[in-house]
């Protein structure tokens, strides 16, 4: 008897179809992003950046990621609780509490987390939400 248990894991073909889907949504709406998508460690999987994007959103939308995925919760919750004072956050190594980061969540396991940059903060949960939702919904 096998006392362990399978765990879903994120795929490049999976990291993919979320990719387009961000990317398709980025695109209906004139916005220019980078997006990122990792793995449950925070290691890139998959990356794009729109044309005319600035630059500075590569690092923004891995960064909101990595966070999203070692938080395993929205990087909207931890902007949070640095707006209302809950200062510590900010002296958390390599956190990046900027809303636009969403966990991947399958049967209850964090695989994963993407992570959008270049508009503002509702706009760039938006496109990451439409990514997560080509996966998982």
């Amino acid at each position: 008897m096998s006392h362990t248990k399978t765990i879903p894991a994120l795929t490049l073909t999976g990291a993919k179809v979320m990719l387009a889907a961000a990317e398709s949504e980025a695109i209906k709406n004139g916005w220019n992003v980078s997006i990122a998508i990792v793995d449950a460690s925070g290691g890139l999987v998959a990356f794009s950046r729109l044309e005319n994007t600035q630059p500075a959103s590569d690092m923004i939308a891995i960064g909101k990621a990595q966070t999203a995925a070692r938080f395993k919760r929205p990087t909207k919750m931890l902007q949070e609780s640095v707006a209302s004072g809950r200062l510590g956050i900010l002296a958390v190594r390599n956190a990046l509490p900027m809303q636009g980061g969403l966990p991947i969540i399958v049967d209850e396991h964090s695989i994963g987390a993407i992570g959008v940059s270049g508009v503002t903060a509702a706009q760039d949960e938006q496109v990451a939400d439409a990514g997560l939702a080509a996966l998982v919904r």
